[in-house]
């Protein structure tokens, strides 16, 4: 789980590049990735959360690395990454 605030006026930027990459996700259906992102209700603020199995990662992405690549500078600070515990999930299908 990985947690950041971008300054305002790079958020729709930010999710343009996390939109492409959910796009990319879609049309290369890799296995062993789980993966969602949010957007707070504040507008600036992300929250991401993946599932990798057996070596998969979206690092493999050209969308991925595209959204990495100028990160530090769209950003109001450090993200945040924790490990998570999954404790249930239910009909998670926005």
């Amino acid at each position: 789980m990985v947690r950041y605030e971008m300054r305002p006026e790079t958020t729709d930027e930010n999710k343009a590049l996390v939109e492409a990459v959910f796009a990319e996700l879609a049309d290369k259906a890799p296995t062993g990735i789980s993966y969602a992102s949010f957007r707070l209700a504040d507008g600036v603020t992300f929250v991401h959360v993946g599932i990798t199995e057996d070596g998969a990662s979206l690092a493999d992405l050209d969308a991925f690395t595209e959204f990495q690549k100028a990160f530090g500078e769209r950003a109001a600070g450090a993200p945040t990454a924790s490990g998570a515990e999954l404790v249930g999930v239910y009909g998670f299908n926005p």
